[in-house]
């Protein structure tokens, strides 16, 4: 049976790197994940003048609570969704002015609602180009706090930044939410703050974070659940093979853990305990339509294996996929075509009918580390699949295709 070492949680990372630079004290991070998009933000918290010690298990960061340690910044935040969105929030509380930018395919996520709800915190925020987009600066004189309404509908991160920097305001703040997706992210965010010393309030939809400040702690930082998925597919879709993930159980803050509830639901053996996951391939899959706003970074592993379930697979209220770092709805779609699977999308959802034509095909990653790994899962049932730009899963897992070449081999494939 073989049991999987997966990375480090990019999301609760990139939280740990906030809340370590924001922290009174030295914090030390835990196996944190080493991936272009951690990397990049702890590249951005040493430009802001943030002491971030890095050796192969873990990393340590001095915190600066009165925020960054110079005056004039200029940071690139490459690919990374929470580096673009969680350092220009974090850089908001100090003094100074800074600069942010990100990569082609960074520029056009939006960013809009979380650039309103600050600059009515009255932060100095300009978008330079294109209102709503990277670049990006930030005249900083600290944050007073206060009520502030946001929309979290595009994003749960903009609701997190607002959250992380809320203890580092004057008065704390009152976030009134409109919409929202991706909740246990949220989640995620106010287990992560309460380790950091930090009780968050949620009173229906309005999110309540007192000042004061975080305490530096060590933290470790559990697997990435998002990443588990593609092991936890790649057992699923083999009669008889069984995968455990180890670190990643009953406890675990992701919510990205609830794909195991649907590889359940359409017949695999899976079994949580508080040490860890398994899945075991029963050679039964069945169809079955599946909301998956909560676990929306999974839909593409989910698209990837439906083409093997003995009826249709229909993925529901997944619109903000499209604004990840691809139109993943589209993506998949496109992908499973070409593969000769009958695909039907809609706004928010995708319906996939079973069977392939049982030929390869190349894979249109859309530079979408997320694509390439789910269709590595395919790759398992169907011979002769490539893709166009393996090496973007550098972005959460530099190592992927040797451990899913591994797990291959192990599953006896």
């Amino acid at each position: 049976m073989p049991a999987v070492a997966i990375p480090g949680s990019k999301s609760i990372t990139a939280r740990a790197l906030f809340l370590a630079a924001a922290a009174d004290g030295v914090t030390t991070l835990v196996r944190p994940l080493r991936s272009d998009d951690t990397e990049g933000f702890a590249e951005g918290l040493t430009r802001l003048g943030y002491r971030v010690g890095r050796t192969p298990d873990s990393w340590q960061v001095d915190g600066r609570p009165e925020g960054p340690a110079v005056a004039e910044a200029d940071v690139y935040c490459r690919d990374g969704a929470t580096t673009a969105r969680f350092l220009p929030t974090l850089a908001a509380a100090g003094h100074g002015t800074y600069r942010f930018d990100a990569s082609a395919q960074m520029r056009r996520r939006p960013l809009l609602p979380l650039s309103r709800a600050l600059r009515d915190l009255g932060v100095d925020l300009r978008h330079e180009e294109v209102e709503g987009h990277h670049p990006l600066t930030v005249r900083a004189s600290g944050v007073e706090g206060g009520e502030v309404v946001l929309d979290a509908g595009q994003s749960s991160q903009y609701l997190t930044a607002l959250l992380l920097l809320g203890p580092l305001t004057r008065r704390g703040l009152r976030i009134r939410v409109t919409d929202l997706v991706s909740v246990p992210y949220v989640e995620i965010t106010i287990a992560m703050m309460r380790a950091f010393g930090v009780e968050a309030a949620r009173e229906g939809n309005v999110f309540v974070v007192p000042p004061g400040g975080y305490r530096a702690t060590t933290y470790a930082i559990e697997p990435d659940a998002s990443t588990a998925s593609y092991f936890f597919a790649a057992a699923a879709v083999t009669p008889g093979a069984e995968v455990t993930v180890p670190g990643l159980g009953t406890g675990a803050l992701q919510g990205d853990l609830g794909f195991v509830d649907v590889l359940r639901r359409m017949g695999a053996d899976v079994a949580v305990t508080p040490d860890g996951t398994t899945v075991r391939g029963t050679g039964r899959l069945r169809g079955l339509t599946v909301n998956m706003r909560d676990i929306s970074d999974t839909m593409p592993t989910l698209a990837a294996l439906a083409p093997f379930a003995d009826g249709p697979v229909r993925i529901e209220d997944v619109a903000n996929t499209r604004v990840k770092e691809c139109d993943r709805l589209e993506a998949c779609a496109e992908n499973l075509r070409r593969l000769g699977v009958e695909v039907a999308v809609g706004p928010d959802w995708i319906e996939i009918r079973p069977g392939t034509e049982g030929m390869g095909a190349e894979i249109k990653s859309y530079g979408d580390h997320r694509i390439v790994m789910s269709f590595a899962v395919t790759g398992l049932r169907v011979p002769g699949i490539s893709f166009d730009d393996p090496g973007c899963v550098r972005k959460t897992f530099p190592g992927f295709h040797e451990a899913f070449a591994a797990l291959r081999r192990d599953i006896g494939h």
